[in-house]
């Protein structure tokens, strides 16, 4: 039996990708293995948000050379973003790749396989306009918790982002077909759905009839077995009075959303097209605290942006500090050839982004602390996630609210819910002890 190493970069509409791939594959006799070199087939599933992670997969393809080198059947396939925006690049950096794929033609790499071992190669399948299959076959890489994409694409052309070049326009999968799929997951022991979409909250709008995304969460919700609905991501400029107020009538809907800043600059914010200012987002984060008081808010955040000067970086920080977000994704501005803003004058030395970074970090880290410490005392269903990074002895999971919890118990417990009364808090995670299960 031939087997296939899956390496993926990026987010979670990646790992869901790889899990297709995976699938696909079994289909074709592939047995997915850990161990790369024990693989017949090589996937390097690629992600292109940033320049420094497109370094890192090159880094990677080059380790890959030399196992070519000492495995001459080894077949190589690289897809994913990175691929979608220059596979001729790919090419000539690695010109020991066999296969390259783009974004909406995951379904074709079985077939693109078989050329390979007929003996044609390079193979390149890269298309710009399309729509994935439904309900193509998948692998489930985690125990514990089910992705399902309910839209792909974005029309939103944020000036820093490539997305909408690299994953096309929005396109929204069909009720039916994402019914089926939570429904599989429900069959299959989850109890946890997250839902997918670069910007879910467009969902419905390419579809006939008026379902938008809380009326999808609603259907959702009617599945039995799923005890936990998360999604993941929400664009501030789409969310919607109707949104809300499903998410706080829901049960099964956790009390945590994603919802990206980027800044905190009205010029900022502008200059990015992002299409809110501060003080909509303020009015959007009063909304959601007045429906769901107890709701966990998270946020993506920035820093060092064309023309970003002292006074906007400083807005960042008190929005912040107004905001007191449970967490943050920060990042350094890095120019992606292509994007609008790759062209923009006054751009950020590395110096200064490095240092408005630290600050930034060392005020949420403070505001963190103290969100989590409100947890010491309270008792807190988790579902268990696997084994905890920090010590293996242990067990990890994440809260409703997706505060991870760190506690002793049993490697069966593993995408079981447990209720866990939290002893103490850090700015990782919390700590504490099963109560019952």
């Amino acid at each position: 039996m031939p087997y296939v190493y899956i390496k993926t970069y990026g987010c979670q509409m990646n790992e869901y990708d790889s899990e297709v791939i995976a699938g696909l594959l079994c289909q074709k006799d592939f047995s997915p293995t850990s161990d790369m070199d024990r693989a017949d087939l090589i996937i390097v599933n690629t992600c292109y948000v940033r320049e420094k992670v497109k370094h890192k997969v090159f880094s990677f393809l080059g380790e890959l050379k030399k196992l070519k080198e000492q495995k001459p059947h080894l077949v190589l396939g690289v897809g994913g973003c990175l691929a979608q925006k220059d596979p001729q690049e790919i090419l000539k950096r690695a010109p020991y790749v066999d296969i390259i794929w783009g974004t909406l033609n995951l379904q074709d790499i079985p077939k693109l396989v078989d050329k390979v071992t007929e003996g044609k190669s390079p193979i390149i399948k890269v298309e710009s306009e399309g729509k994935l299959p439904d309900d193509l076959p998948l692998v489930r890489n985690k125990k514990f918790s089910a992705y399902i994409p309910v839209i792909r694409g974005c029309n939103n052309f944020c000036t820093y982002c490539n997305v909408p070049y690299v994953r096309g326009r929005e396109k929204s999968r069909s009720l039916k077909s994402i019914i089926r799929e939570v429904e599989m997951a429900a069959r299959e022991g989850f109890k946890e759905v997250v839902l997918l979409g670069q910007n879910v909250n467009s969902y419905g709008k390419d579809l006939p009839g008026h379902l938008d995304f809380a009326d999808l969460l609603y259907e959702v919700s009617k599945v039995e077995g799923i005890s936990r609905i998360r999604f993941t991501t929400s664009h501030p400029k789409d969310l919607s009075e109707k949104l809300m107020l499903a998410m706080a009538n829901i049960d099964e809907v956790c009390e945590h959303l994603h919802l990206p800043l980027q800044a905190g600059s009205n010029k900022i914010l502008k200059l990015m097209r992002r299409g809110y200012t501060r003080e909509d987002y303020l009015k959007l984060v009063s909304q959601l605290r007045s429906l769901i008081p107890d709701i966990s808010l998270t946020t993506d955040l920035i820093v060092g942006f064309p023309g970003e000067g002292e006074e906007d970086f400083n807005q960042t920080l008190d929005m912040v500090k107004k905001v007191k977000f449970d967490g943050t994704f920060t990042f350094e501005y890095s120019p992606i050839p292509g994007t609008i803003a790759a062209k923009f004058d006054n751009q950020i030395p590395d110096s200064v982004k490095g240092k408005r970074l630290r600050r930034l970090i060392e005020i949420q880290r403070r505001i963190t602390e103290e969100k989590n410490e409100v947890w010491i005392g309270k008792t807190v269903e988790v579902l268990v996630e696997g084994l905890s990074r920090k010590d293996p002895r242990e067990l990890q999971g994440r809260t409703r609210h997706n505060k991870i919890v760190v506690f002793s118990g049993k490697k069966d417990l593993i995408g079981e819910l447990v209720n866990v009364r939290v002893n103490s808090a850090g700015c990782w995670a919390l700590r504490g002890e099963i109560v019952s299960c």
